[in-house]
């Protein structure tokens, strides 16, 4: 098993920096498109509030896309956190791993199995939880996906 570092991590998930700028990019690009479309030739009054929605839709997306790939996910002995402290799971509550290639899981990720069902919660393009399912990944990297999988995997055989 391998040692923590000083401040108690035993690995980090971070977003790829060229998945994260292409992620946003395609967003951001997307919502200006439909927006730009939108007013330039306008539609029907019920087709322009729709694409005025989706537009801005996209990009509030794309933002908080971009705020949330600044954070990364850390393993400590006891949970999963993010760098701003949110607790996604503890590992008393881990009942599985899945990381299978037909599994239901983001890309470049896993999900782990929970014990418990917890409240939903998103931080796009980084993990995701619904009922007792937490999926981990999305533009993350996949390298260091698997050796987190691996790590709780091996902590939970024990």
């Amino acid at each position: 098993m391998f040692q923590p570092d000083e401040n108690g991590i035993y690995a980090v998930v971070q977003a790829s920096p060229a998945r994260r700028v292409f992620a946003c990019a395609v967003l951001f690009s997307l919502g200006a498109l439909v927006l730009y479309t939108a007013l330039a030739r306008p539609p029907g009054v019920g087709w322009l509030i729709f694409m005025l929605l989706f537009g801005t839709g996209a990009l509030w997306l794309a933002e908080r896309l971009r705020r949330a790939t600044l954070l990364h996910i850390e393993l400590t002995e006891t949970e999963i956190r993010d760098s701003s402290g949110m607790v996604l799971a503890t590992m008393d509550d881990i009942k599985g791993v899945d990381r299978g290639v037909f599994a239901f899981k983001p890309s470049n990720g896993f999900t782990l199995i929970m014990k418990t069902k917890k409240p939903r919660g998103w931080s796009p393009g980084l993990w995701w939880r619904l009922g007792r399912r937490v999926g981990v990944g999305g533009v993350t990297s996949a390298g260091q996906a698997k050796f987190m999988a691996e790590q709780i995997a091996f902590r939970l055989r024990d």
